[in-house]
């Protein structure tokens, strides 16, 4: 039986990088395709390519999602069989100063991304979204039949106009397609742009780290292993027609089309979360209290059931295991 071929975007990055890893250990070839920008350090993202391009079945070639020609010279050589869209323009603070990057890579680019899926008739497109998409709904958990109308930010508005993108294709080209929503991802190899990175930092090195609406938030953190393995049991979880229906789901009754929430299903109070990098790291945090800035939400809450249902897997590790391991990468990686 021929091996199965993935063409990932955004494998230089944190997901990425991690869903590649678990895909090779499986016996998958896997096609990566990243733009390697400079929104965070680029030697990180130079360093878990150079990890996967330790294992023959990787491959990968560097190029903007906004570039056509480019994107499809590459699915067109690999003729994949499966694509997980993860490349974007990340970030909710970055998305107030620099907007139109949100759309040139989440919107054209995943455009880019739909149309070489429709021209290859690959068996399932997957695509990332974000639990940022559920705004100002104060109805948690969150769900994924949740109406998700009130984004907050161009961040979160440019993913859920990828959800609408994606059901119309999956309408139109009857093209299997599932939308995951992440939740808060953290673990080795992470963002540093993100706060799991950032409070670590300030931590060990001593620096005052900002504690946003004085830390009366709360947020579904999700441990990198755990949400890769969702999104490894979602790429056998083709969404098609009512046979393919379980409880709970949001199956499209017009296309072969789903959301589903990979959170932990666990809502932790970011001051607990501050204490279990304290704990991790044997120091205390110089903090700093700030007010809400804009665009955040108060507090973000996944129901995961239906990953659960789909998959027979929910993640599960708790935050303070999931932060020692991290703390104890970032120790390596910088020799702190």
């Amino acid at each position: 039986m021929a091996q199965r071929k993935v063409l990932i975007t955004g494998t230089a990055g944190f997901i990425g990088f991690h869903l590649a890893q678990l895909l090779l250990d499986e016996g998958f070839v896997v096609q990566g395709y990243d733009g390697m920008t400079d929104y965070y350090d680029v030697t990180l993202k130079e360093r878990r390519h150079a990890i996967l391009n330790q294992n023959k079945a990787f491959s990968a070639c560097e190029g903007m999602l906004e570039d056509q020609a480019r994107f499809d010279a590459v699915a067109d050589e690999f003729a994949p069989d499966v694509i997980v869209h993860l490349a974007a323009q990340a970030g909710v603070r970055y998305s107030l100063e620099n907007p139109r990057a949100y759309i040139e890579s989440n919107v054209v680019g995943t455009f880019n991304v739909m149309e070489a899926a429709r021209r290859h008739k690959v068996d399932h497109l997957l695509m990332a979204s974000t639990s940022s998409v559920y705004g100002a709904n104060e109805e948690m958990p969150f769900a994924e039949t949740h109406k998700a109308d009130t984004p907050l930010t161009i961040y979160a508005a440019s993913k859920k106009a990828n959800e609408a993108m994606g059901h119309s294709y999956a309408h139109l080209y009857d093209l299997p397609t599932t939308m995951f929503r992440f939740f808060t991802v953290y673990g080795p190899w992470g963002r540093p742009d993100m706060a799991p990175y950032k409070f670590t930092k300030g931590i060990l090195d001593g620096s005052t780290i900002d504690i946003y609406n004085n830390g009366d938030m709360w947020r579904d953190f999700t441990y990198v292993t755990d949400l890769v393995r969702g999104i490894r049991g979602l790429i056998d979880a083709v969404p098609g027609g009512e046979e393919t229906r379980v409880a709970g789901d949001s199956l499209s009754p017009a296309a072969p089309y789903r959301v589903v929430n990979i959170g932990n299903s666990d809502k932790v109070r970011l001051m607990d979360f501050i204490e279990a990098i304290e704990a991790a790291a044997g120091r205390k945090a110089v903090r700093n209290y700030m007010p809400m800035q804009t665009g955040d939400v108060y507090a973000t809450y996944a129901d995961a059931e239906l990953l659960k249902a789909l998959t027979g897997y929910r993640p599960q590790t708790d935050i303070r295991d999931g932060m020692a391991r991290f703390v104890a990468w970032y120790r390596e990686y910088y020799g702190v």
